[in-house]
């Protein structure tokens, strides 16, 4: 945790702010690992307010920011202002926690009392800073790096992004990934895989993917891409290590064996590379659909999977492609599902999904059924950036949770049961498309 000492700013010509010292010790706060702008929908925006450099371009006085802390302990939490604040002309600014609003006025040609304000914090969990535009003499508001935070609920417990090493600004905005990890038998040869995803009605946030098969050698799920987009996802990665598919030598590069109707097939970079495949498809929160994978390695050294998708609307099973993977000879292993938020922006809106009557079958036909799964979140929330992750059992299906800076997280590697349905799916594999 990083610290400062306290109290006062002055004004140094006319923007620059200094903080001299007093023997309390706090958190230097990033806004931009941990601010969110009312007005921005997803990172392609270009009129971004919130950037790495915290508030930056801040011209729309309906626009507000919120930013979130999560304190370990209750107690007060003071704000002041560090050196990195910029301001042209006059400006008034209000700064609310639990709807005590404290009013600051900016002024480039005179000094600004280092503390903003102090708040009694009653409780465990996240606290919301919400900083709003009053009023200002010139086109912009205050363009603001960092907030100081102080006082006795904030200790080495206080959870938030500290710095933006290893790209952390983007990855805890976007919030942690969680994922089930499947217990499966041994010395099975998995040849099928299947899987259900309900998505509660209010919880298909833009920038979720709901992903229902894993396995190790890619994922197979669906996104939520813009309020009137969506995908059905299937991807394989090269066992060629590269976040560049251009650089993927012949030898290692996935080939596409078919796809089904309106699928659009290519390659894939930045996390891994190799084959893509994904269906425009407009599923609904609140339907069940099911995913089925198939796996099967070849006499050649390669190993295809192929991905089928069941739309309740239709009543029928779809194909979304099939992929012959190089230098790989094996059955499918390593099940898993996973949820994330894959836009910053959609970082402050919670998303969950339930997943239910997970199966596998082997080459000789016979099916079992994964009640079993290890509950495990990502790297943010292993380092404690972002503790808004949750997994579990509810009415009978394993869930997954994260975003929006909820209380209430579940401990990493628990394991979960959930109860058996003994209803083995029943499709009929020589008419699969």
């Amino acid at each position: 945790m990083k610290s400062f000492k306290l109290l006062s700013l002055i004004v140094l010509g006319s923007l620059s702010l200094h903080v001299q010292a007093q023997n309390q010790t706090g958190i230097i706060f990033p806004l931009g690992g941990n601010a969110y702008s009312s007005n921005q929908i997803n990172d392609r925006d270009n009129s971004r307010t919130i950037t790495n450099k915290g508030i930056t371009n801040w011209t729309d006085s309906t626009e507000f920011i919120t930013a979130f802390v999560r304190v370990a302990k209750p107690g007060t939490l003071s704000i002041s202002m560090d050196d990195k604040v910029s301001i042209e002309g006059q400006a008034t600014l209000g700064f609310t926690i639990n709807n005590k609003t404290t009013s600051v006025n900016f002024d480039e040609k005179k000094p600004i009392t280092g503390k903003i304000g102090e708040w009694n914090i009653k409780d465990t969990g996240y606290v919301v800073i919400k900083i709003s535009g009053i009023s200002k003499t010139k086109n912009q508001f205050p363009s603001i790096t960092n907030l100081l935070l102080s006082g006795t609920a904030v200790d080495a417990k206080t959870a938030y992004v500290p710095n933006n090493e290893g790209g952390f600004f983007h990855w805890g905005r976007r919030g942690p990934s969680v994922h089930l990890n499947y217990l499966q038998p041994d010395n099975v040869n998995a040849e099928w895989y299947y899987n259900e995803i309900t998505v509660p009605v209010g919880q298909d946030k833009i920038g979720s993917y709901f992903m229902a098969c894993g396995f190790g050698e890619g994922y197979f799920g669906m996104q939520v891409n813009s309020d009137t987009y969506r995908h059905i996802l299937f991807s394989v990665w090269s066992p060629f290590k590269t976040d560049d598919p251009k650089s993927i030598p012949e030898s290692h590069k996935i080939k596409m064996l078919k796809k089904g109707t309106d699928v659009t097939a290519k390659d894939f970079g930045g996390e891994g590379s190799g084959g893509q495949s994904f269906l425009n498809f407009p599923w609904k929160a609140g339907n069940t659909y099911k995913f089925l994978l198939h796996g099967k390695p070849g006499n050649d050294s390669t190993t295809t999977y192929t991905a089928y998708f069941f739309t309740p609307e239709t009543n029928s099973w779809r194909l979304i492609a099939s992929f012959k993977r190089p230098i790989t000879q094996t059955y499918l292993k390593r099940f898993h599902s996973f949820l994330e938020n894959f836009s910053p922006e959609q970082g402050d809106k919670s998303r969950m999904g339930t997943y239910n009557n997970q199966w596998i079958c082997d080459d000789k036909g016979n099916w079992m059924e994964l009640t079993k799964a290890r509950f495990t979140t990502d790297n943010t929330g292993m380092k404690g950036y972002r503790m808004d992750f949750a997994g579990g059992v509810i009415n009978g299906s394993f869930y997954l949770k994260d975003g929006g800076f909820f209380n209430n997280y579940t401990v990493p590697k628990t394991i979960f049961s959930r109860p058996a349905t003994g209803k083995k799916p029943e499709i009929d594999f020589s008419k699969l498309p």
